[in-house]
């Protein structure tokens, strides 16, 4: 076996973690989703089922953040740079947290990795709502920038990812960072302006 640096032989031990609780993940997820088309299912079954569905998903979204902040950390990250508008990317990083937020503004064009970038929207947003103990953040897109509102004091140091207690917000200050964006706090608001 090649001698490899530390850094970069965990990385790569990551990376095929991720890949290799994929197959079990997949098998749980497929049941679940066999399971809840099942009109033979009452409550409480039905419901624990939904539950396991819904568990399988985000532990999937789980390892797609790990695997690709150990891409990045390894230099193997290579995003797939494509127009979007910044509306565009608020309105559906706010879809994927339902109630919990809402998105307006008036977008720009901007280059960027689309999904990676939309579940950092999300992320970043979301850790808001869980460490700021808020049950509503707005997304605005001004320009290249999106606008997360308002950052509870307290949230601040998690939502950018300074004091790492939320993997989706420090999944999502790696990306943006890795495509040339940035974070920044100003008063209540996050802003993150992504590269055009």
């Amino acid at each position: 076996m090649p001698c490899v640096a530390p850094s970069e032989s965990f990385a790569r031990f990551v990376s095929l973690a991720c890949h290799d609780l994929r197959t079990p993940l997949a098998t749980v997820a497929g049941f679940a989703h066999t399971l809840e088309r099942s009109d033979d299912l009452g409550d409480p079954a039905a419901r624990y089922v939904s539950m396991m569905r819904t568990a399988s998903e985000q532990m999937g979204e789980l390892l797609d953040a790990l695997g690709i902040v150990t891409r990045i950390e390894a230099g193997r990250y290579t995003p797939a740079l494509i127009e979007a508008d910044t509306l565009e990317l608020a309105r559906a990083a706010a879809e994927r947290l339902g109630e919990k937020a809402g998105a307006g503004g008036t977008g720009a064009t901007v280059h960027v990795d689309r999904d990676p970038v939309e579940v950092g929207l999300a992320g970043l947003a979301l850790c808001a709502v869980r460490h700021g103990v808020l049950e509503r953040v707005e997304l605005t897109a001004a320009g290249e920038t999106v606008e997360i509102a308002p950052i509870p004091e307290a949230a601040a140091p998690i939502v950018l990812a300074e004091d790492l207690r939320d993997l989706g917000a420090a999944t999502a200050r790696s990306v943006i960072e890795a495509i040339g964006g940035s974070l920044t706090l100003e008063g209540k608001r996050l802003l993150v302006r992504l590269p055009a």
